[in-house]
């Protein structure tokens, strides 16, 4: 099988665990912690980075195997990667960068490079989106790039495009495949909390309440004190699990506090409250600790492959089954067990998307 190609916007956390994660599978034999050790016929070794975006002083221009551990990144050091041969160019600001933001960003003096060039002359195939939570305008950029440049995208933020119907014709018509939105992780909060709802509807419980509050330390956490750039964020986890249940509940969802010594660690606490037989009382009260960047790489190490398929069968449009299986807000919710299965069958070339 061939390489691929794959641009980033948002050398942050995330990028870093990605980068790390496939140069830790393609330099040993392990498989612990991959789902789907092949998609496809593709491994994550396959994986090859050919452009990466960011607006930090301390990333642009430099070399992408250095940028990812520059700060304010905080996320673990598990895999020393080799210089990649892929400097670090800078993108538009737009709205990539809020109030709390910027208190730790330091802005490049660099000119904006051309976006949509640097991703044809890259060769990238696919182009993942890993701006901060509220970047819609900066989301919408990148997206319509990829369009322009021919390029697949993945969107693993909660700016709702590849869940939007306008998108996803656009991508259609150019022949491209689009994933998203809001990436979820491997095993986080939200699959955990859908996963439970699910069970408990199944095994004939009453769901009357339940709330999950997440803390963090990563610029993730602080970005997302600032209220209004958590509109999709808290729609887009709130509706995966709402999904699971065929009626109404109370449901609170959403990012709670920023606690700087936590850095890349990610608190989530689940409560639940129903009843089951003869109305007696149930409640699930869940806490959940994980490093969070390694969480999502987990996930997009699928996504990515996946799209790959898609774009060797000429595939265009939404992947139905890639988005519900990767994605917390994803064209289609599905439970997670019947995602997987379709994931499944797309890679094995047995359902069209």
């Amino acid at each position: 099988m061939g390489k691929i190609k794959v641009a980033i916007a948002g050398v942050g956390n995330c990028a870093s665990a990605l980068v790390q994660g496939v140069y830790y599978y393609r330099e040993s034999n392990e498989q612990i912690g991959l789902a789907h050790p092949d998609v496809g016929g593709y491994k994550p070794g396959d994986i090859e980075f050919v452009a990466a975006f960011d607006v930090d002083r301390r990333k642009v221009g430099k070399d992408l195997s250095e940028a990812i551990f520059e700060k304010p990144n905080n996320t673990i050091r598990f895999q020393e990667v080799p210089k990649i041969g892929v400097t670090v160019k800078k993108g538009p600001v737009l709205d990539g960068v809020g109030r709390y933001l910027r208190e730790v960003i330091r802005f490049s003096e660099d000119r904006d490079v051309d976006i949509v060039e640097e991703l044809k002359s890259s060769g990238a195939e696919i182009l993942i989106n890993y701006l901060p939570v509220g970047s819609e305008k900066g989301s919408r950029f990148y997206a319509q790039s990829a369009l322009e440049a021919g390029v697949a995208f993945i969107n693993a933020m909660p700016t709702f495009i590849a869940s939007s119907e306008e998108w996803q014709k656009k991508f259609e018509e150019k022949g491209l495949p689009i994933a998203g939105d809001d990436v979820m992780s491997q095993l986080g909060a939200t699959v955990l909390h859908k996963t439970l709802i699910k069970l408990l509807v199944d095994r004939g419980v009453k769901v009357e309440e339940s709330y999950q509050l997440n803390i963090g330390g990563d610029t993730d956490f602080l970005n997302m004190l600032e209220q209004q750039r958590l509109v999709s964020k808290r729609e887009s986890k709130t509706s995966a699990v709402r999904a699971m249940s065929p009626y109404e509940m109370p449901l609170r969802i959403g990012p709670s506090d920023y606690i700087p010594f936590l850095e890349n660690e990610k608190i989530c606490y689940i409560w639940i409250k129903g009843k089951y037989f003869g109305g007696a009382p149930l409640s699930i009260d869940l806490k959940l600790s994980v490093i969070d960047s390694p969480n999502s790489a987990g996930v997009i190490i699928d996504a990515l492959r996946g799209v790959k398929v898609a774009l060797d069968r000429g595939i265009s449009g939404p992947l139905i089954s890639v988005s519900a299986y990767c994605f917390k807000h994803p064209p289609v919710q599905m439970p997670y067990e019947e995602a997987k299965r379709k994931f499944e069958e797309f890679i094995r070339g047995e359902r069209e998307r």
